[in-house]
């Protein structure tokens, strides 16, 4: 759905922030090897995946004492409604839809938290056990879902070419809808929807160097919306959204 969006937007706030916060001595692998060093900054990304869609995160902390650290982050995800179902398309380009589906929706989330240490690492083979909790503003981006239908026939009764049309429940069948129309149909008719979100997460950090960040991370995340938000047509729109999601966490640490 918005995966090519998702590169884009992790590539960009990842890279740029990298850039930004990288230490004046580029990493060295000789380095981290001592677990009696305290570095004050990270940074790292995430990849993961929920129970209503994918996402990408880039996160920046800093410790308060030995074992708390405080941190802010910036996210996306797309957001899927749990009774989506993909369906092949009979249209020359064959693209598959959702039958039912009225908007594409993308969440933008920005987050301040605490992280902090339940069980510390021994050495440097072992894994350091966390958990964090975050909250802050979210954004919804609701595109109208378009796709392709045949509206007429031509002069030999043969069918043109499928009109591409915004998807409404009382003017349309399954059978009507042939293939779904392209990503770009709809963005002009973006609507936004300004919310909040909450985050619990418990993380595994296994790096092998104490200046390294590699670790598995799950958790739920709560997000709420004043005004409801319309994924499937016949089906309520959402106040409440509540996930569970699982991701790979990579990143650095320095002074």
């Amino acid at each position: 759905m918005f995966r090519s969006v998702f590169i884009v937007i992790f590539f960009c706030i990842f890279g740029s922030s990298s850039a930004q916060d990288k230490p004046a001595n580029p990493l060295n692998m000789d380095e981290g090897t001592t677990l009696n060093v305290l570095y004050r900054n990270e940074g790292s990304g995430q990849i993961y995946a929920n129970t209503r869609g994918l996402g990408i995160l880039y996160r920046r902390g800093k410790h308060i004492t030995a074992k708390t650290r405080s941190y802010y982050e910036i996210d996306g995800q797309s957001l899927k409604h749990p009774k989506e179902v993909k369906i092949s398309g009979t249209a020359q380009d064959k693209k598959r839809f959702v039958y039912g589906k009225i908007n594409q929706v993308f969440l933008l989330r920005g987050a301040v938290g605490m992280q902090k240490v339940i069980f510390a690492k021994a050495d440097n083979k072992a894994v350091e056990v966390r958990y964090s909790y975050s909250i802050g503003p979210t954004l919804a981006f609701a595109k109208p879902y378009y796709v392709q239908v045949y509206r007429a026939q031509n002069n030999q009764g043969g069918q043109v070419n499928p009109d591409v049309v915004k998807f409404n429940s009382e003017n349309f069948t399954q059978d009507s809808v042939v293939g779904r129309g392209a990503f770009s149909d709809g963005l002009a008719e973006i609507k936004i929807y300004p919310g909040a979100s909450a985050k619990f997460n418990l993380s595994f950090e296994y790096a092998p160097y104490t200046n390294l960040i590699r670790a598995i991370e799950t958790g739920i995340s709560l997000d709420y919306f004043p005004k409801a938000l319309p994924i499937m047509a016949r089906n309520p729109a959402e106040n409440v959204v509540i996930t569970f999601h699982v991701g790979f966490v990579f990143g650095s640490k320095w002074y």
